[in-house]
């Protein structure tokens, strides 16, 4: 049992060491050797539109809140369309109609956000 645990788990293992070695050594050696010399067209607002040194208590719009959300509700949906598709020979009719249940939800949730607004930036 202990060698077999040995033998399945040592390459994964070894694999996480390397990865963490990698990535310290890439950012250590990116920190050190990047030449830090930030201007004020680098410490100005850029996408959000907020300037980076404000209070620490201003309020963000809640725009960006409603787009975040609809982002990961439909990142999830392809998460879950994808595996599906690819098994589709392979699943049983509850397996087809439970996920025909799921689009259907989401095309749902996607004409009420699209009625209400949500996805226009005004």
């Amino acid at each position: 049992m202990q060698s077999l645990l040995k033998e399945e788990y040592f390459s994964i293992l070894l694999f996480l060491i390397v990865a963490i070695v990698l990535s310290l050594v890439i950012f250590g050696l990116s920190y050190l050797l990047s030449v830090q010399n930030p201007d004020t067209e680098k410490l100005s607002a850029y996408e959000c539109g907020f300037d980076p040194y404000e209070d620490a208590r201003h309020t963000f719009d809640v725009r960006f809140y409603l787009i975040a959300i609809l982002f990961m509700v439909f990142d999830i949906e392809a998460m879950f369309l994808f595996p599906w598709a690819s098994s589709l020979s392979n699943i049983s009719s509850l397996g087809f109609w439970t996920m025909v249940d799921f689009i259907i939800e989401l095309g749902v949730g996607f004409i009420y956000a699209w009625q209400i607004g949500a996805l226009e930036w005004e």
